[in-house]
């Protein structure tokens, strides 16, 4: 790997954060709030897959016993 004079690393380095498209306070809110949802969405849902497992072998469990 070529050395690089610290510099001409940190011109790159700005030159590159000036490329980069920042989300707008919109962009992010929204995105945060769908994160939220999609997170409480799979709680749910593996809770009611809990539930139904749990049902199930306490029935199979209790036609044994």
């Amino acid at each position: 790997m070529a050395t690089m004079n610290p510099i001409q690393f940190i011109q790159q380095v700005r030159a590159e954060v000036a490329k980069v498209v920042w989300p707008t306070r919109r962009e992010v809110l929204l995105t945060t709030v769908m994160v939220f949802i999609m997170a409480a969405l799979t709680a749910v849902f593996f809770a009611l897959v809990d539930l139904a497992i749990r049902g199930g072998l306490q029935a199979i469990l209790g036609a044994f016993s």
